[in-house]
């Protein structure tokens, strides 16, 4: 499980069943897209020395990386095909330098040196789920004190909403907790989009209570995995979704489950449990 695919399930089963048992395709967005590409420049200018890491020279990193983006996923390209002069994509580099150029105001790159970027973590709980993820950038203190950072391009959450922000830092710290025996000192979300930065300082019990969600989370993701039960849970972040041609809240049908349904033996016993990947 990774936090995206948590999510996904708790904000509609029958979006995780697209994206993860069904594999759904889905276009690339101008929105996302962006943020691969602001995380990669902000990633690699961590390659040059402290005094280097300039607001100019990460500007100019944008039109390298975003060549190098269109290499490995040339879906991307699609987003620009109808704009054969090349105006639509000047105006989205232009705001991708904007959101690269904030990060200076928010953090000083010359202070800093990561102890890891775009760190692949993955633990195993003791029931046997495994976690994984992928963490932007992991800062260690010279006392050992942990930071989790992840960037954001969008615009900080209003203070109601904070929570469900913190859930994948959340993960994250469990799985640190989990790998190294050690709770991160502190959680940190950095929003490009409005220039915020959240922060918050985990205890113990924050990740202990995390754990319980998600095991309670994967038991009835396999549970509805054995029934084929996806049921469509519609909000606003619908009319963003790929899939609506697919979903029966918008008159379409789901494509047919591609898994078996176990059917309860005599006595209501069942065997052969069935899980996604």
């Amino acid at each position: 499980m990774s936090p995206s695919r948590a999510s996904d399930f708790m904000q509609c089963p029958l979006l995780y069943r697209f994206r993860v048992i069904d594999r759904l395709p889905e276009k690339p967005s101008e929105a996302a897209t962006r943020g691969t590409l602001v995380h990669a420049v902000l990633e690699r200018l961590f390659d040059a020395p402290a005094a280097e890491r300039t607001a100019p020279r990460a500007k100019s990193l944008v039109p390298g990386q975003w060549d190098r983006l269109r290499e490995s996923r040339p879906e991307v390209v699609e987003l620009f095909a109808d704009d054969p002069e090349g105006e639509r994509l000047a105006r989205w580099l232009a705001e991708a330098e904007a959101l690269v150029e904030r990060w200076f105001t928010l953090e000083d790159p010359s202070r800093l040196e990561p102890a890891e970027r775009e760190l692949f973590v993955e633990a195993e709980l003791d029931s046997g789920l495994r976690l994984r993820g992928i963490i932007d950038r992991v800062d260690v203190a010279p006392t050992g004190e942990v930071r989790i950072v992840d960037y954001k391009t969008g615009k900080a959450p209003r203070p109601e909403y904070a929570e469900g922000a913190l859930f994948q830092m959340k993960f994250y710290a469990l799985v640190v907790w989990r790998l190294k025996n050690v709770v991160p000192r502190r959680l940190q979300l950095v929003y490009l989009g409005s220039g915020d930065v959240l922060t918050y300082d985990p205890v113990l019990a924050d990740l202990e209570r995390v754990e319980r969600k998600l095991l309670a989370l994967w038991e009835a993701i396999r549970e509805a995995t054995e029934t084929g039960d996806w049921r469509p849970r519609p909000t606003k972040l619908c009319g963003w979704c790929d899939h609506r041609t697919h979903c029966p809240e918008f008159g379409g049908t789901p494509p047919p489950y591609p898994l078996t349904v176990r059917a309860p033996e005599s006595g209501g016993a069942r065997q052969g449990r069935i899980g996604p990947d």
